[in-house]
């Protein structure tokens, strides 16, 4: 029995060591290729394509689906990149606001995060076409702290978490062109990304070549994250951070393509039978018979055909047989679901008419309040592991750190009844800060330009102020 023991320790020792995260070179392939035909990576691809309005619609006709005497409209609406559009704006195109109890820290992390602000606009397309976006984090030649934009479609994260919320590795892929000579050759760049450095291969005939032009510095040593003080060092984490469309990682699309799709398909098929009813069809009879091809050649071209003796002769005109009032009806209640579906405003305002009140308006938007709240909440915490990477720079430039939380407070978009914000922002003086107020109110583009002129208002009626000078004993009189 003992035996038996010892050899089934050795059997599970030996398969949990097997079951370890480490990457080799062969995991790696295996995850790139399983990567290029999972079904996330069609996600985003069709999140992709459908936001450049290339719907499934537009896919060429085969030649039996072709019919050259019959209309084929091929009409792709945008009503995906409306929304994306829509969401984006809404939740990103204002600027958001900053807060922390520690104001030394806030006032250095406050510039890095807010030059970051264009870069988190545009990985709002991102992560909405894509399921997720990837920022990744570096120091630039001078040693400044920036971040850059990776293509969600090159990276296969490897978690070290259910939650995904830590990173093991980063794996990212793509295709570059290079010059061979005089030839101009595609090849796969792959960089292997960990907690304490990076690796550089190329994809070669299924097998990954290192690297040794990337992979080691000029006095070849192997390369890390970054260098400091002309020594090679790393950010103690896989320098990419998530930026999550939801909780399941999924693009948009993915909720609302099946009703897209179907909505050009009916649209395609009314306009259809619109071309189809304009060019009528004419049969003249009594003409003399012919034969088929000489029919449908003179069907095509003159949109009529003449034909043997119908008893006594004449004409007739066809048109296609179609129930346009149900396709019509059909394609409306596609476009409600798709906004229902979508989390979209419905602009039909036949219900609110055309100045919505205040009440009216936040009903209007209650679906993509909730869309853009679930991205809002994945934002917040994203910003946590960002805060992680810009601590650690500033670290290293001897300033202020805190670990508590950054607060950023998303300011939305949202069309409003004008006195009634204005109202509500004059009620909430004493309330919350005055840049919160500034950035909910609807005359205000720039906040930081407000508080400056607000400031310089104040010191200007107020000419004396902080010029009367106090001794310690209080008593001011000579």
């Amino acid at each position: 029995m003992g035996l038996i023991k010892a050899i089934r320790k050795g059997v599970i020792a030996s398969r949990m060591a097997n079951e370890t995260n480490e990457l080799n070179e062969e995991r790696v392939k295996v995850l790139i290729n399983e990567f290029i035909d999972s079904n996330k990576k069609r996600w985003m691809d069709t999140g992709e394509r459908y936001y450049r309005v290339d719907n499934d619609i537009m896919k060429p006709l085969t030649k039996e689906q072709r019919e050259d005497y019959k209309a084929h409209n091929q009409l792709a609406h945008a009503k995906y990149k409306t929304m994306v559009d829509e969401k984006v704006s809404y939740l990103l195109s204002k600027p958001y606001t900053l807060d922390h109890p520690n104001k030394n820290y806030l006032e250095s992390i406050k510039p890095i995060l807010e030059s970051c602000r264009y870069t988190i606009f545009k990985l709002g397309y991102e992560s909405s076409n894509k399921g997720i976006g990837w920022l990744q984090v570096y120091l630039d030649e001078k040693g400044e702290f920036k971040t850059m934009i990776i293509p969600s479609e090159q990276c296969i994260p490897i978690w070290r978490d259910r939650s995904h919320e830590e990173l093991d590795y980063m794996i990212r892929a793509y295709n570059e062109i290079v010059w061979q000579g005089n030839i101009r050759v595609p090849v796969t760049e792959v960089e292997v990304w960990s907690t304490q450095d990076v690796k550089y291969y190329r994809l070669v005939n299924n097998l990954l070549v290192p690297d040794p032009h990337k992979m080691l510095d000029e006095y070849n040593g192997p390369t890390a994250h970054y260098r400091k003080d002309g020594v090679w060092t790393n950010w103690g984490r896989v320098p990419f951070v998530p930026f999550k469309n939801n909780i399941i990682e999924f693009p948009d699309i993915k909720f609302i393509k099946s009703l897209i799709d179907g909505y050009d398909h009916s649209r395609s098929e009314t306009a259809n039978y619109v071309d189809d009813a304009i060019n009528y069809l004419v049969f003249v009879y009594g003409y003399g018979g012919g034969d088929k091809g000489r029919f449908m050649r003179e069907l095509k071209e003159y949109r009529m055909a003449l034909l043997d003796d119908k008893s006594e002769g004449g004409v007739d005109i066809a048109t296609p047989p179609t129930d346009v009032t149900s396709i019509k009806e059909h394609y409306e209640q596609l476009k409600r679901d798709i906004f229902e579906d979508g989390q979209s405003i419905n602009k039909d305002l036949d219900k609110f008419g055309s100045a919505p009140s205040g009440v009216a308006l936040k009903f209007l938007y209650s679906g993509l309040e909730l869309k853009a709240n679930a991205m809002a909440q994945e934002y917040q915490e994203s910003f946590k592991t960002l805060q992680y990477f810009i601590n650690h720079y500033l670290k290293e430039k001897n300033k202020a750190i805190d670990e508590i939380p950054i607060e950023i407070t998303f300011n939305v978009d949202m069309k409003s009844d004008e006195t009634e914000t204005i109202t509500n922002c004059s009620n909430s003086k004493g309330v919350i800060s005055d840049e919160t107020i500034l950035a909910n109110h609807p005359w205000v583009k720039d906040i930081g330009k407000e508080l400056k002129k607000i400031k310089e208002q104040n010191d200007y009626n107020n000419p004396f102020k902080d010029k009367v000078p106090i001794k310690e004993d209080g008593n001011n009189e000579e």
